[in-house]
């Protein structure tokens, strides 16, 4: 069962309708991605939007992104996030950003956020961000691997 709490701030009636279109484009998208479904996709995305990944690195123009998810796309390797909650938000009706909790297999509990912009007419997301959710609890060691993975701390020290 997914739960999608939508937040709206200072939103003017003529905004509605186009607070479920934004939902729709978001909802279709993580669709999109654990379909493999390439075109419909990166059609989602607008023109000159930037997708960032959960690795440091992972800082991709449109086009980018799409030279890294074609061959995974092709070969039916997408991937699925379940959507647990989602915030949304407008202060004018002409530009929406969110954040959600998602669920994936392989990372557990992760955050979506982003910007949604009106393009040629349609909405399109301009940003999105993913990050994983890591419990207070075990930050202190996802934090120390972390570093010695990057190379900033030497092996088991602090």
């Amino acid at each position: 069962m997914r739960m999608v709490f939508v937040f709206l701030l200072c939103l003017p009636g003529f905004a509605i309708a186009d607070t479920a279109r934004v939902n729709d484009l978001i909802d279709g998208f993580h669709q999109a991605a654990s379909d493999s479904a390439f075109e419909n996709y990166f059609s989602r995305f607008a023109e000159d939007a930037y997708f960032l990944g959960t690795d440091a690195s992972e800082r991709w123009s449109v086009t980018a992104f799409k030279d890294y998810a074609r061959p995974a796309f092709s070969e039916g390797r997408g991937w699925t996030y379940k959507v647990v909650r989602r915030n949304l938000e407008t202060v004018d009706g002409e530009t929406f950003w969110f954040d959600e909790v998602l669920i994936n297999k392989a990372l557990g509990k992760c955050r979506g956020t982003g910007v949604v912009v009106k393009e040629n007419g349609e909405w399109k997301i301009a940003h999105y961000s993913l990050s994983m959710l890591i419990p207070n609890e075990i930050a202190d060691e996802i934090g120390l691997r972390s570093m010695e993975a990057d190379g900033i701390l030497a092996h088991g020290r602090r």
